[in-house]
This record gives C-alpha cells, structure tokens and sequence, in this order.
C-alpha cells in the first residue's frame, strides 16, 4: 500500500469591524519537515470574522487539492486542519450543529474540496496560527489600497520561521489530535454591597445578594456571553451572590444552572465581614500566620488556602471530566478562581496574593487530554465599559 500524503493546513480569516473590510490567508505545511508548500490569502470585500474564516479553510484545502493535481489517482491523502475559530473547528468536525444560514453553503463547499480525504480538525490559540493571521492581515492591508495580495510581496513566511517541524513529532508528523480542550470561563460573581468596601465575604456565614450595580455587571456579562455565542453549559458556586449572576447569563442563553459545592468561597471564620485594617487590628498574629503559609487558617475555624484548593481541584477535575470538550461557564469567587489559574500556571501557593480580580470580570483556562492547562485570559472586564 502506497504511504498517504499527509498536510497540515493553518487557516485564520479577519474582519475589521465584523462586519467590514474582511481577507483570510492559508497555509499548508509538510508535517514532517516543517516546510511550507502553499499560500493563499485574498481581501474578500465587506464580510463577517466567521465567513472569513471559512473562506480561509476552503483556501487551505484547495491548495491541498492543487499540491496532489499532479499526482497519482487514488492517493490516501491525511489533512490535518489547525484554526483558532472554535466555531469553524466544532462545526466541522460535527460537535456543534451549523444553524446560521451564511454558514451552511461555506461548510457545505469546505466539505466537498477533498472528496475521499481524511480530514481532522484541531483548534489553537491565536498565538500558534501567527502564519496565516498574518497572511489574512497582508490580504486586508491590501484591500485598503484597494489592491489584491499578491505572494511576491509577502513576508508572512518570514515573520513566522520554521527551523523545526511544524509540530511535535508523533506518528506522521502532527500533533498529538487531543480534541478540543474542556474550556472553563471562570465569572467572577457580581458586586454585593460588601465588594466595593472589600471586606472579607466567603461562606462561613455571610451571604449577601447582588447590588443593584453586581446586578447590572450580571446583565452586562450575560450580553457579552450571548454575542459571543461559545459557552454550552454553565455552573456555579451555591452561594447566593453567584447563583444570581450566573441566572442572568442562563436566562439570555437558555441554558440551566448546575450548582457546585466545591466552587464556594472561603470560610474566612472570625474574619467574615470585616476589612482587612479591622482583621489586622483585632487578630494580627492569626493575620500574619496566614498570609505567611498556605496551611494557616483564619481566625475562629476559617479554610486555609490548602484547604481550598484541595476541594477546588476536586471539583475542577470533575468538570473536565464531566464537560470535556465543552466550553463551561464557571460562575464563583476570588479564591477558587486564583486557585484555578494558579494551578494551571503551576505557581506557588504565594502567587493568590499577586492576581487581581474585579468584580463580574472573566478568566479563561482551557485543559486538554493530555493533562496540560493554558490559561487564555485573566480579569478581563471589557464588557463592563
């Protein structure tokens, strides 16, 4: 049996102003070597982030299709399609249904370039697709001169050397197809009228309710997440002030709430309800003891940090298992999110002391098959303003 032709194609498409000016660039890559062996890019005119994508990846596979013209019937072509579209990569690969009627015809047209070839999918960060992102910036550069891109001007090769293979060396050559990552979009709950006087708030007893602003940070969120339109399932700490954000967000999404028990607060004991200046004051020893080591516990029975994140990474773990692939909204606390990243990053316990986190904001961590963790974002609250 002849030995398969085998490719990689790395895809991006671009939109700026979604819809507006739109291109998208295509690469395809010899997995073994490393080489590329195609280009593509071209300014498509006004169009969507999404069209341009799939324009992208149609791109990429005609050139596929072009590399083989010359070659013998009936080769065993291996395509493996790398894209950071979660979307046109969830869609493809046939784990989300295409209900957009823009999109169908694209899918539909992508399908039919390779009749016969084994095509997967896999999605990357942005910063793993920095060929064809920048190809599809050359193809839109060049629609603003009112031009179309042309290869002997580009310099996207260039900018993104390849002095090794163009992935780890497993099998023929790709990457290890781990399948989309179980991606946790951790929500800080919104403002209690504790938040703004930063005073300790867990659940050793106090529960307080949304403020009229964490109400309107829930509903702005809640908007955020409908535009985007990535998260499928949402889960959230018991607690009353996240159980009112992450209903918002259910109900502009349609979605139900799962309750977590390991996603609560700290137990801040005695400390509950005070500032940090009224802490200091009454207990300073207690005080120093913890911020000095992760095992030591409030005042009055409180959780150390240890402790936390104990049942923290109990109740991650089981939502990677339960969720994987997915993308899970993770509505909870300061302390479980820290924890989170902090683990992700395989920072010292320390580290807690040294991450912001505002209220209603949002942080990513994405965990994939082969236990490895990417944190993608860390209190982002752009959807605030």
């Amino acid at each position: 049996m002849d030995r398969p032709r085998r490719f990689v194609v790395e895809a991006d498409g671009g939109s700026r102003g979604n819809p507006g000016p739109a291109g998208y660039g295509a690469v395809v890559i010899d997995p073994e070597t490393g080489e590329t062996l195609a280009e593509a890019a071209e300014y498509i005119g006004l169009a969507t982030n999404n069209v341009a994508e799939y324009k992208g990846l149609v791109a990429g596979l005609r050139a596929v299709g072009a590399l083989l013209a010359d070659g013998p019937v009936g080769t065993v072509v291996r395509v493996h399609v790398r894209m950071d579209s979660k979307l046109v990569v969830e869609q493809m690969s046939g784990r989300w249904k295409i209900k957009h009627p823009d999109m169908k015809p694209l899918a539909a047209e992508a399908a039919g370039v390779l009749p016969g070839a084994d095509i997967t999918y896999e999605w990357i960060p942005r910063e793993r697709n920095k060929h064809a992102d920048r190809l599809a910036n050359e193809a839109m550069d060049a629609g603003g001169r009112g031009a179309q891109w042309e290869p002997s001007a580009s310099t996207a090769a260039l900018d993104t050397p390849r002095s090794e293979p163009a992935t780890p060396q497993v099998g023929w050559g790709a990457a290890p197809d781990l399948g989309a990552p179980a991606t946790l979009v951790l929500l800080r709950h919104g403002e209690t009228a504790l938040t703004p006087q930063k005073r300790f708030s867990g659940s050793g007893g106090t529960d307080p309710e949304l403020s009229a602003a964490g109400r309107d940070q829930a509903a702005r969120a809640a908007g955020s997440f409908a535009a985007l339109g990535t998260v499928q399932e949402i889960v959230s700490s018991p607690l009353r002030r996240c159980r009112e954000t992450a209903g918002a967000v259910a109900a502009r999404l349609g979605l139900e709430v799962r309750i977590e028990d390991g996603l609560r607060e700290t137990d801040f004991g005695a400390w509950e309800g005070l500032t940090f200046g009224e802490v200091k004051e009454r207990y300073t020893a207690d005080l120093d003891a913890w911020l000095a080591s992760p095992d030591a516990a409030p005042t009055g029975g409180g959780e150390s940090f240890a402790e936390v994140a104990r049942r923290v990474a109990v109740a991650r773990d089981g939502l990677i298992t339960r969720y994987a692939g997915r993308t899970v909204l993770v509505v909870t606390h300061v302390t479980p999110i820290k924890t989170l990243v902090r683990l992700a990053l395989g920072a010292p316990p320390e580290a807690l002391f040294r991450m912001e986190l505002s209220a209603a904001s949002v942080s990513s961590v994405a965990y994939y098959a082969d236990g490895n963790a990417s944190v993608r974002l860390l209190n982002d609250t752009s959807h605030l303003r």
